[in-house]
């Protein structure tokens, strides 16, 4: 089973890939699920990504929410 979210895989992102969350606003949190947002990429984290895929949550507006 693939493990690309975790260990060896996310060494040579920026900050290991942790960051905060556009979506709950937690910091420094891993966001490595990349979703789609109005055109942009936006990058959130675990939680968030099943959220949006069940419609508990929404994607913030594009205004500002360019995630790292």
């Amino acid at each position: 089973m693939s493990k690309a979210h975790r260990g060896k895989g996310i060494r040579e992102l920026v900050s290991h890939g942790r960051g905060e969350c556009p979506v709950c606003k937690r910091g420094n949190v891993k966001t490595l699920y990349e979703l789609e947002s109005d055109g942009t990429k936006v990058n959130v984290c675990k939680t968030c990504k099943a959220a949006v895929a069940h419609g508990k949550k929404s994607l913030p507006a594009s205004g500002g929410a360019a995630a790292s």
